[in-house]
């Protein structure tokens, strides 16, 4: 039992929460620890890619990965956009992280587990789609572009106004696509637990 808990996936799915919180911090303590926040990021994505690669490769799927390793996964995209938007600089504009969009974010991902776990409650296989991998790819592409953006900014909570042009456009777009995406997938899950759910 204890090799099963304590298998390659498993830690990486418990490395990937305390890396959370490490770049929570770094984000709460302003543009110049940006690009540590960047690193930390990036780093804490891949393990999630490398965990459930390792999973199926060696054979290590455990129960306690599949709980722990989407709560992991909610920990980082839903923290990352509730500490980005709390960043004043984000704020000054509305294209960029606003609050809302966390709570659109969070929402979506409350969501999706409470039917998840209703349908598996009752027998009915509700595994993730594509259309949520694909949102979580919009949703890592939107976190780094902003974490790189706010490494210009001056440290006096105003808006960035020395960053590329480009780079800028990519927050933009990046989040609103991501905003898009979340709603997206969520509707769909939505639609088909109607169409599949128990005892209709």
């Amino acid at each position: 039992m204890a090799s099963q808990v304590w298998n390659v996936p498993n830690i990486l799915t418990m490395m990937r929460l305390v890396l959370s919180a490490v770049l929570f911090a770094m984000i709460a303590l302003g543009p110049q620890y940006m690009t540590v926040a960047l690193a930390v990021f990036i780093i804490t994505a891949l393990t999630d890619f490398v965990d459930g690669w390792w999973a199926r490769r060696f054979n290590q799927c455990t129960q306690l990965g599949r709980i722990l390793d989407p709560f992991a996964d909610k920990i980082l995209i839903c923290g990352t956009f509730i500490f980005l938007s709390a960043r004043p600089e984000m704020q000054a504009d509305w294209k960029l992280f606003q609050p809302w969009m966390a709570v659109v974010i969070m929402g979506r991902e409350m969501l999706v587990t409470a039917i998840r776990g209703y349908m598996e409650q009752h027998g009915v296989n509700f595994a993730a789609k594509w259309a949520g991998k694909i949102k979580m790819g919009f949703q890592c592409v939107a976190c780094v572009a902003a974490c790189l953006y706010l490494s210009f900014a001056d440290g006096s909570g105003n808006a960035v106004t020395n960053a590329p042009e480009w780079l800028y456009w990519a927050v933009v777009v990046s989040v609103w696509v991501t905003i898009f995406s979340t709603l997206q997938s969520g509707l769909g899950y939505v639609l088909t637990a109607i169409r599949i759910r128990p005892g209709k």
